[in-house]
């Protein structure tokens, strides 16, 4: 298939890339470049790809794809709180807008990178596609009511799926190093303690960016009427699992490191056990393959191998951190659009 996707110079979308060119797929990205500078290990080979704000685009940047996979966004709970309106123009509007232009434009298979955080605070019982949402941040309201509006778009020509992943955890060369399992392996590798700063009892669903990858790419060749119009949970539920839980996994993986649990950010709103039943019975040829304490080790193993250093973790993989200094260096403005030599708008959004 020729697929369109989004962020691809991101976390997920340098392994969804990859994923999609072994499977035989053509791919084309769409991402503005403020994170593909920030690697760590060698640089990446990125598919061809498209500089084009998501809140310009037009059905005729879409001419010609079969599908397009959606993972661009300002992608997690402290850079969708850093200006809620903002977060709400290009998670919300420019996704919306998105998948208008990509019906308009003929495509037939839209793939929504969403997330298991819209159950919010659901506590320890196991939640499936059918609980009520519960979104505790600007970035995951985002998240449902974009589900919405696809699901609004849906008819016999057009086919949106909302892929809710849990939280992903992994090496990709354009790490992110503000996600649970990848910080508390950095902080582990570089200082000997496994730092938690919670009280370590929120619970929470992980899953690897791979197996995200397979499972964005199962779904984009499954059967319409398996999929259609319809929203999974992506994960394992072997991979539901406490803070403190996964800081023991990291403190396993690497010799030497002990757990610290301050809490002094005390209890986290967001605890929530996930069902996975449902992506399982639709794409019966997919299963997570990474569990936690495989990917602490794989991580680890990468941190030490491309030698990981505390400016990598604590500033260039950390994508509040980057787009902060891009902000003061001039180099995007106050809508985070990235600003050319001479101070115009160059024309471009951050992606996931």
């Amino acid at each position: 298939m020729r697929v369109l996707l989004t962020g691809h110079q991101g976390y997920l979308g340098t392994v969804m890339s990859r994923v999609l060119a072994d499977a035989g797929h053509e791919v084309t990205g769409l991402d503005t470049g403020l994170f593909a500078d920030r690697v760590v290990g060698p640089v990446p080979e990125d598919p061809p790809g498209l500089t084009v704000d998501l809140r310009d685009v037009t059905p005729e940047h879409l001419a010609g794809q079969d599908a397009v996979i959606h993972l661009a966004a300002l992608s997690n709970d402290p850079l969708g709180a850093l200006d809620p309106a903002l977060t709400y123009a290009i998670n919300h509007e420019a996704s919306v807008r998105l998948a208008r232009a990509a019906k308009g434009a003929g495509v037939g298979r839209f793939l929504y990178a969403s997330t298991c955080s819209v159950y919010g605070a659901a506590g320890e019982s196991l939640v499936d596609e059918t609980a009520e949402l519960h979104p505790v941040t600007p970035y995951a309201v985002s998240k449902v009511e974009v589900e919405a509006a696809l699901s609004d778009l849906a008819d016999e020509t057009f086919t949106p799926v909302s892929l809710r992943n849990a939280t992903a955890f992994g090496f990709s060369p354009r790490l992110r190093a503000d996600i649970v399992l990848n910080n508390l392996v950095g902080s582990a590798v570089l200082t000997g303690t496994v730092l938690v700063l919670s009280d370590g009892t929120p619970w929470r669903p992980l899953v690897h960016a791979e197996d995200i990858a397979t499972c964005f790419e199962a779904c984009l060749t499954a059967p319409r009427e398996a999929v259609h119009d319809q929203a999974f949970n992506v994960g394992d539920e072997a991979n539901n699992v406490t803070v403190a839980e996964i800081a023991q996994h990291v403190a396993d993986a690497v010799d030497g490191a002990e757990v610290e649990i301050t809490g002094e950010y005390g209890g986290d709103p967001r605890s929530y056990r996930v069902d996975f039943a449902k992506v399982r019975a639709a794409l019966p040829g997919w299963r997570a393959q990474w569990d936690i304490a495989r990917g602490a080790r794989e991580l680890a193993d990468a941190y030490a191998r491309h030698g990981l250093t505390e400016r990598a973790f604590g500033h260039d993989q950390v994508r509040l951190e980057v787009l902060r200094e891009r902000l003061a260096a001039g180099e995007v403005d106050a809508a985070l659009r990235p600003v050319g030599p001479r101070g115009t708008t160059a024309g471009s959004a951050p992606e996931a």
